[in-house]
């Protein structure tokens, strides 16, 4: 019979890799929590339409990668992004009612029908953070910080943040119009995908990843435009103020005028943090304002900022955690003081372990020392005399205790 595999472009997450992941998912409710955010979980699947709505239907995403399925009469999508389902749930839960800022992280897979590549996969995890109710540019400054923050407590230190703004909806109509004006007559030479973008969404042309088509966007005439100025002055204020605040922080950036990230919902300041350790995909980190967004999805006119980090991503770069070893493994042949004691010692907070097989003295030995910090001996004369003998394991160093008063470091 054929053995059944696992999906093109899933993973099983093995009992060896699972350090690194239990690490990034501590460290993320330890800097998280400081900064007063609160963790959400919302459903692996939601209504196509929120992400239709919320993600946007000129994206990649929403046309391309998204699973979809009928049920009942129903469209249901496998979440491709979690931002838009915070979102749902922000509103449905009436969480503008509580004081601002409403500050939530998450963790969690995400679905997207792409071509699997190192760090990307069709289904993966993402962790993140989405910040509600402050339209002032402080919002953007502790994002960012948060985000770095998390990075480095990751461990993760040769990274580089990149700053854009893309301004509101009317500065972004400019910009647009003088983008497609000198685009236009190089339309017949760009990618199918930008061809559809030129009409739909013009700032996305900056997005894409075809060498003829950046090599198009970086002819002079066009790198005027980009390069250009042309967010109004409410914005520029915001911007130079985020600027200012990260400075104040020691929060190094690089203005990157090329950057729109591939959602539709952003607004203003984008940005996206870099590892050097990464070769040409080397965004760790990704986010910006969306501020009509939840207006957009039916709630209230509330402000936002969030970020998302994609986790397979992360794990590579933080490489193999060591495994923790138990801190106790029972070696005894009598089997029903093992399974007793073994679990008196699990009351007390220890982890431990016995031989299930009941094999000889020597091959429990030999099995406690590659699992555990100490064998805990339970023997006939340790019986007989209430007692437990204790060998550590890495310094083979034995003592002797009351079986009732083991205390293990």
């Amino acid at each position: 019979m054929a053995i059944i595999k696992v999906q093109k472009g899933t993973k099983d997450i093995l009992p060896q890799e699972m350090p690194v992941w239990h690490f990034m998912e501590e460290k993320a409710n330890e800097i998280f929590t400081k900064y007063g955010a609160k963790e959400i979980r919302t459903p692996i699947f939601e209504a196509t339409e929120l992400f239709a709505r919320g993600v946007g239907d000129t994206t990649d995403i929403v046309n391309k990668e998204m699973y979809t399925f009928e049920k009942s009469e129903r469209s249901l999508t496998l979440r491709p992004e979690n931002t838009a389902g915070v979102v749902r749930s922000f509103i449905e839960n009436g969480m503008h009612r509580l004081p601002a800022p409403v500050k939530l992280w998450y963790k969690g897979p995400m679905f997207r029908y792409e071509r699997p590549q190192a760090g990307r996969q069709r289904q993966f995890h993402q962790v993140g953070v989405e910040v509600f109710g402050i339209k002032q540019p402080t919002a953007d400054a502790e994002v960012i910080l948060m985000a770095v923050n998390y990075l480095k407590a990751l461990g993760l230190n040769d990274l580089t943040v990149e700053l854009n703004s893309l301004g509101c909806p009317d500065c972004r109509e400019e910009f647009k119009k003088h983008l497609k004006d000198v685009i236009r007559p190089y339309l017949p030479k760009l990618c199918e995908d930008c061809q559809t973008r030129f009409e739909k969404n013009p700032l996305r042309l900056l997005d894409c990843k075809s060498p003829e088509c950046q090599e198009i966007y970086s002819k002079p005439e066009i790198q005027k435009v980009i390069q250009g100025d042309f967010i109004c002055e409410e914005c520029s204020n915001h911007f130079e103020e985020l600027k200012g605040y990260l400075d104040t922080l020691g929060i190094k950036y690089e203005r990157n005028k090329l950057l729109v990230r591939g959602l539709d919902y952003y607004n203003r300041t984008v940005f996206e943090i870099k590892s050097n350790n990464l070769g040409s995909q080397n965004a760790v980190c990704g986010g910006g304002r969306y501020d009509s967004l939840v207006k957009n999805l039916g709630g209230e006119d509330v402000p936002a900022i969030g970020f998302a980090m994609g986790m397979e991503r992360l794990a590579s770069l933080l490489g193999e955690k060591p495994e923790e070893k138990l801190k106790a493994f029972v070696i005894s042949n009598n089997i029903q003081e093992a399974v007793k004691y073994t679990e008196e010692l699990r009351s007390k907070g220890y982890t431990c372990e016995f031989d299930l097989a009941n094999r000889k003295f020597v091959k429990q030995l030999e099995k406690a020392s590659k699992v555990a910090k100490y064998a805990v001996i339970l023997g006939e004369d340790e019986l007989a005399a209430n007692q437990v003998t204790v060998k550590n394991l890495e310094t083979g160093k034995q003592e002797t205790f009351n079986r009732n008063e083991l205390i293990l470091s």
